[in-house]
């Protein structure tokens, strides 16, 4: 049987020298992080994707290690394997630079719960990082990368370093790429419970998988909460190994956050043109791309982010996303989650309690709303 490496996990990654910040950087030494990172998809060997595209300094690794998780903190240890890179166990990675592992023998499956624990011996600087994934890491002093638990750690909700984990998988199979802001991301839902949209529709497919790039706060046509999509699509959805589909969610944040400045929104002439660019270049790769209408956000309790003038520009981009035929097909996100007696409300039942994020049920509704006919993985 021919295989074939393809992405069983992703994790989208921003600088943390940006002037918004949703949750704050921070830099590492003489520490080890240990994160959990879960498979979408699984294969007979893997390989470690890590990045130090936005550091300032050389980041330094004293050690990598993968395992799987058996409980919090904790590894199994029978399975804990060193990492190595160009057949070195300590690497430099050079400010801006990102490493690829060595293959590991190690067989996973969807929904595999692995730890990669780094040790990390120097002053990073501020660490590239995913700034919002809902998922725990943890942070003890010293070489701890083997350790069986570490019982004293501090309990960070970030992710550092890791941009994806590859795996060997038969030839032909399927991956979709979750590509938009925080309604992939996850924001609302349960932290280190796996109840993300992404993660809902995982566990609708009965064959390949999706893996999750979103980045909350993120935007289809300004930098500002990571590089904007038009800037990171190649990177982050058209180069993911073995990639089929790709899936966008984009929007409230050019509506709504340029009103925390006092700015006016994105207009719905530009939010169609850089939609319309998404496909093109996604159908110049040979791929197909999916669109949810863009999500509800009038009840957001943040000031300055509901304003007429975006709610109106909403409500026209989406008659546009429906009816438009520029995508391979539509999900209604905007309709599986809208309260009923208001549409630019999201229903009670799933607002995660912001006005502007889905809580596990709302996540669930938006996973509910694409046909999987139209996903044919």
């Amino acid at each position: 049987m021919t295989e074939q490496w393809v992405a069983g996990f992703r994790s989208a990654v921003i600088s943390p020298y940006e002037q918004i910040k949703l949750s704050e950087p921070r830099g590492f030494a003489g520490q080890t992080v240990r994160q959990p990172l879960r498979l979408a998809g699984g294969g007979e060997r893997l390989r470690v994707r890590l990045s130090n595209r936005y550091g300032r300094e050389p980041l330094v690794i004293g050690a990598a290690r993968i395992a799987v998780r058996k409980a919090g903190d904790e590894i199994v240890p029978e399975t804990d394997t060193g990492l190595r890179f160009s057949g070195e166990a300590e690497v430099t990675v050079p400010a801006g630079g990102e490493l690829v592992g060595d293959p590991v023998e190690l067989a996973v499956t969807a929904g595999t719960e692995l730890m990669l624990s780094l040790y990390l011996p120097s002053e990073t600087g501020l660490a590239t990082y995913s700034h919002m994934p809902m998922e725990t890491a943890f942070v003890a002093d010293g070489n701890l990368a083997s350790a069986a638990g570490l019982p004293d750690a501090e309990r960070v909700e970030a992710r550092f370093y890791v941009t994806g984990v590859d795996v060997l998988a038969p030839e032909g199979t399927a991956v979709a790429v979750a590509f938009g802001d925080s309604w992939f991301e996850g924001v609302g839902s349960t932290p280190d419970t796996h109840r993300r949209s992404v993660d809902f529709l995982n566990a609708r497919l009965e064959r390949g998988w999706t893996v999750n790039q979103g980045i909350s706060g993120n935007r289809l046509l300004t930098d500002e909460i990571g590089e904007h999509a038009l800037a990171r699509f190649e990177r982050d959805a058209l180069e993911v190994p073995g990639v089929t589909h790709i899936l966008v969610h984009f929007g409230i944040n050019d509506l709504g956050l340029p009103g925390m400045a006092g700015l006016p929104p994105a207009t719905a002439e530009d939010l169609i043109a850089g939609f319309t660019e998404l496909a093109r270049r996604a159908h110049a790769a040979g791929l197909r791309i999916l669109a949810a209408t863009i999500g509800p956000y009038a009840g957001a309790v943040y000031p300055g982010i509901s304003t007429p003038e975006g709610l109106a520009t909403r409500r026209r981009v989406n008659e546009w996303i429906r009816t438009g035929g520029v995508f391979d097909a539509v999900f209604d996100a905007a309709r599986a989650v809208e309260d009923p007696a208001d549409p630019d409300f999201i229903r009670p039942g799933y607002d995660g309690g912001d006005g502007m994020h889905l809580n596990d049920d709302g996540a669930r509704a938006m996973a509910e709303s694409l046909d999987l006919r139209h996903l044919r993985l």
